[in-house]
């Protein structure tokens, strides 16, 4: 195999054009052997293989920076950067990380894992570049997907303005290329990257702008000629009036052409943007077939593209469902999401209301905007977004949402642990940049019943609203619910020796963990808390001066979580109860590993809730 040849990035450079295409499909056979295994980022990796492997042919990293954007399509470029025997234990807990990492491989200058940043980070790394004298180039990747966000935008205006030799390529899978339209591609590509074209290019605009502008017809004709000839000769006319020479498109499959292209803007001193078009999910057959479905994928059979899953109803799968059916009823319902329609479960909204939902793309900005402007018109949006992605628009929920009382509705999905893809995707801080905005109700269900539930009161509220809740399946709770009213808390089992008190799903083992406690002889009570805001200040005073020890329970950053709600809400009340305890996510980012691992490090699972009230009834100082 060709693969065995290769340790590091100088080993491409000895192969020829027949053994680079074989590197292909063994970087293939092995991408889709490992992601069935672990699950991860299928169809983006395999789009870009070819593409991965030009670029360290051409370039010489880690001198040379590869900065990838979100950094989802980045196995490649993990295994033929020294990291090909680790490559099994990718998003495994310990092992690689499925996202650049810094602190991984010097080949990783810049660690990605949200979206459209790479252009701001490679323009920085190239200035730091320039004042400390030194001699490499900066490479940005970015997706069409990812050239949707603002920040994208922001990034090519100021290297345009800069005009830096930054080198940015767009890889595009959203297009198809026929043979004719290749052929064309690779014609203008070797005339937009001739030095010759360059300098005519350059000497062509000087003289124009020395044309007189005033009067004259000579002027206005060359000024319109020059106009159209852009038109027709470059279809990135956008990008080049943001001050970068554009060179597209080229096929993201023929490694041979990508090599050429590279290797001729290689020298470029000015900014560069290489349009390339590939295929999402390439080489296998299913992923190219639904290239959506294997974007992000659990373990899968390799055979036949079936995923390796339980049947129980994810907390996605039954908000959709949920707010599928009251849109039934209520025409004023529109639901919003920034390019995770399948993600957040609204594909069967999509299906059953396709006027009614909108998908804006990686904007979450945008989104909250649009959704606040809806509910001014007398609408009632439904945002759904995952709570790490949200994070890009808590300027907007706070002045454009919550300050103007709108009734929207957040649905934050992905709350907590999201498990394999690491802390740049756990959504472990909501609780803490929501709960303190004034006029914002912030919700927590236990299990998927009390989500549907939350979620019809939700759009009956008048003001702005926060549900949250984690990734995955969820059994039911076996316990039934309570009408949701606003700021109520449920007592789900009560007790005299030690009460938890839990956010969300956290409930469930609690209930787990205190069911173990009786058998040891400590009675423990619990409380679904429900409102993260308005917290039930009755229930949880009438509680605490009962019981004397309290211990809440989040799967959220301590700092300004769940936690310090409650122990506000006793400050305010007056009380000052020497036997509480927090339990939640340290003040550290927690890495990678499965959503189980992760809630038994933290302490968060039915055994370390067990050892934990049953120390901590024992005395503090037994507490682990």
């Amino acid at each position: 195999m060709v693969l065995d040849r290769i340790s590091s990035p100088d080993d491409l450079k000895k192969l020829d054009s027949d053994e680079l295409i074989a590197l292909a499909g063994e970087l293939r056979s092995l991408i889709i052997k490992t992601v069935s295994a672990n699950g991860g980022h299928l169809a983006s990796n395999l789009g870009i293989v070819e593409l991965t492997i030009a670029l360290h042919y051409v370039f010489c990293s880690p001198e040379d920076r590869i900065i990838w954007d979100v950094g989802h399509q980045s196995y490649t470029h993990k295994v033929l950067t020294g990291r090909k025997d680790r490559f099994p234990s990718i998003r495994t807990y310990k092992g690689l990380s499925g996202f650049p990492k810094i602190e991984e491989s010097p080949h990783d200058p810049f660690g990605t894992g949200h979206s459209s940043t790479s252009i701001s980070a490679a323009l920085g790394i190239l200035e730091a570049r320039d004042r400390h004298h030194q001699d490499f180039k900066v490479i940005a990747v970015i997706g069409d997907g990812a050239l949707s966000g603002g920040l994208a935008f922001e990034g090519l205006n100021n290297a345009g303005h800069l005009k830096k030799d930054l080198i940015v390529i767009l890889n595009d899978n959203e297009m198809s290329i026929s043979p004719n339209v290749g052929a064309l591609s690779s014609y203008m590509n070797r005339i937009l990257t001739d030095e010759r074209y360059r300098r005519f290019k350059k000497e062509t605009k000087s003289f124009l702008e020395g044309i007189p502008r005033v009067g004259g017809q000579v002027a206005k004709i060359a000024q319109k000629a020059e106009e159209t000839l852009k038109g027709m000769l470059l279809p990135g006319m956008l990008f080049e009036e943001l001050g970068f020479d554009y060179i597209g498109p080229i096929d993201g499959h023929n490694i041979d052409q990508l090599i050429e292209t590279l290797k001729r803007i290689r020298s470029s001193a000015s900014p560069t943007l290489i349009h390339v078009i590939s295929k999402k999910g390439k080489g296998y057959e299913f992923s190219e077939k639904d290239p959506c479905v294997f974007h992000g994928i659990g373990p899968f059979e390799v055979e036949t593209g079936s995923p390796i899953s339980s049947g129980a109803v994810s907390y996605s799968a039954a908000f959709g469902n949920c707010l599928s059916g009251l849109a039934e009823k209520d025409p004023r319902i529109i639901a919003i999401t920034a390019a995770m329609k399948e993600g957040t479960g609204l594909d069967c909204f999509a299906e059953r209301f396709p006027d009614r939902i909108y998908d804006v793309g990686i904007a979450e900005q945008h989104a909250v905007t649009f959704a606040a402007g809806l509910a001014a018109g007398g609408l009632r949006p439904v945002v759904a977004i995952y709570s790490t992605f949200l994070q890009r628009a808590y300027d907007q929920i706070v002045h454009d949402v919550c300050l103007q009382r709108l009734p929207v509705v957040f649905a934050v999905d992905r709350c907590g642990f999201v498990g394999e893809d690491g802390p740049t995707h756990h959504g472990v801080f909501d609780l803490s940049y929501l709960r303190h905005i004034p006029n914002l109700t912030v919700l927590a269900p236990k299990d998927t019943d009390e989500l549907t539930s939350m979620l019809a009161w939700a759009l009956d509220h008048t003001g702005p609203s926060a549900i949250r809740y984690p990734r995955g399946r969820a059994p039911l709770a076996g316990t039934p619910s309570s009408p949701v009213s606003l700021g109520k808390a449920e007592l789900l089992r009560d007790g005299t020796d030690i009460v938890f008190i839990a956010a969300g799903n956290t409930a469930l083992a609690a209930m787990k963990a205190a069911d173990r406690l009786a058998a040891a002889g400590i009675e423990a009570a619990v409380v679904n808390a429900r409102f993260i805001k308005p917290l039930d200040r009755e229930l949880i005073l009438n509680v605490t001066a009962r019981i004397p020890r309290a211990i809440t329970v989040e799967e959220n950053v301590l700092q300004g979580g769940f936690g310090s709600a409650v122990l506000e809400c006793l400050n305010e009340a007056g009380k000052y109860p020497l036997r509480f305890l927090r339990v939640g996510i340290p003040d550290a980012f927690i890495e990678q590993g499965s959503m189980e691992r992760l809630r038994e490090i933290c302490g968060l699972d039915e055994n370390g809730l067990f050892a934990t009230a049953l120390a901590f009834a024992q005395g503090p100082s037994a507490i682990p």
